[in-house]
């Protein structure tokens, strides 16, 4: 058996311990007991309005029209009258290429003209005229009336017996080879102007190809690039300049089949963009695809700015908002009532002292407010808009007048 003796400084020490335990211990209780102070904030009523529900899709500002400005007739390219950038009209010349053969091809197709002309009787300045007879068919038509009176003759003398009948057959072979000649001449005429109507169809398009050297711009628009400089040798249908028209400007976009029953001719789209923020625009369908994209499963559509905007260009990417219904009923709350973290989107909703926490997904917003789920929160509800990084579930909090919070 083992006696421990205990020592009196061990005692006094012992007794201090002791004592020192004890009052951490009532000191703790009475903290514990002791109630916690509420949180104080502001809170504000979740409403009930009636909305346009709306979807954003992106969607592309383009040109009208764009083409490609290309020279019909080869040649080498003397001049190039306008550069990149640059505005131009209808009608413009814009470029003209060497005219040097094409002149000498004008006047070969007049000079063949002409010889055909004089061939009828006629000279360049009556290439419009009607021709019915010439010099040739005259006197072959002469000819043809005087064998036809001795042929005639012959006919009455050839049945009284006065002539013989191997004269009467020379009178007939003469007048039937006079017919054939006048016949022929007529042929002629004919064919002759065939010929006139065919050699001014070559005057005509050689002055439309010297014509064709002269470029011009195919409607009002701007250069959006300059791809020939002068002294290039250019063959037919080579490119030139690109032009485009912006105004009217279009706006494509592909609108998602939830959507796209509710996007038709007529109906008038609302977009905005980075180049000029808090700035709405607006565009009014125009054309339709008659039917979706099969993997997209999406609907393109084609809408016509309403008014021009210089800052507004093509090629721009534009954030589009498509009616899906519209006085649709929803609850909105103020947006300082909106707390995210983590990846976490809350707010608190204040019943019977205490803070309830709701984790939520949020809608369109409408200025300072923005539309929450109808299940989580409800018109009347009051929400904190203040002090929300000091709330989670089940916090006591005390809604103070703005300005007197703690």
């Amino acid at each position: 058996m083992t006696i421990k003796i205990v020592t009196p400084l061990f005692a006094v020490l012992l007794l201090l311990f002791s004592a020192g335990c004890s009052k951490e211990a009532k000191k703790a209780e009475a903290s514990s007991a002791k109630p916690v102070e509420p949180v104080q904030i502001q809170t504000m009523a979740a409403q009930s309005k009636l909305i346009d529900r709306m979807l954003s899709v992106t969607g592309s500002l383009q040109p009208d029209e764009t083409v490609t400005v290309t020279a019909e007739v080869a040649g080498r390219l003397t001049a190039v009258l306008v550069d990149f950038g640059q505005p131009i009209r209808k009608g413009q010349i814009v470029a003209e290429l060497d005219k040097q053969e094409l002149n000498l091809a004008v006047e070969r197709s007049r000079a063949s003209l002409a010889q055909v002309l004089a061939r009828l009787g006629l000279d360049p300045s009556q290439e419009d005229a009607k021709v019915e007879t010439t010099p040739g068919v005259r006197q072959a038509q002469a000819q043809l009336e005087d064998a036809k009176s001795k042929y005639d003759s012959a006919s009455r003398l050839v049945k009284s017996g006065d002539i013989a009948q191997e004269r009467f057959t020379e009178v007939q072979k003469l007048y039937q080879a006079r017919l054939a000649i006048y016949e022929g001449s007529k042929d002629e005429i004919r064919t002759l102007s065939a010929q006139v109507q065919a050699l001014k169809a070559d005057v005509n398009l050689a002055r439309k190809r010297l014509s064709d050297a002269t470029v011009r711009a195919p409607f009002d628009g701007s250069v959006s690039a300059k791809l020939a400089s002068p002294g290039q040798y250019m063959k037919e249908n080579t490119p030139i300049l690109t032009v485009v028209k912006t105004n009217p400007m279009r706006l494509r976009l592909d609108v998602p089949e939830v959507a796209s029953a509710t996007v038709r001719t007529g109906t008038t789209l609302t977009f905005t963009t980075d180049a000029a923020p808090g700035v709405q625009f607006q565009a009014v369908v125009r054309e339709l695809n008659p039917s979706l994209e099969a993997r997209s499963r999406t609907l393109t559509a084609e809408a016509r700015l309403t008014s021009n905007d210089p800052r507004l260009r093509p090629g721009m990417f534009v954030q589009v908002q498509v009616a899906l219904a519209k006085g649709a009923e929803a609850v909105i709350v103020p947006k300082r009532a909106i707390y995210s973290v983590a990846g976490l989107t809350k707010l608190f909703v204040i019943r019977d002292g205490k803070a309830v926490e709701q984790k939520i997904s949020t809608g369109q917003e409408i200025g300072d407010w923005v539309e929450v789920p109808g299940d989580s929160v409800k018109p009347g509800d009051q929400v904190a808009v203040s002090a929300l990084g000091q709330l989670f579930g089940g916090t006591s909090v005390k809604a103070v007048p703005k300005g007197q919070e703690r």
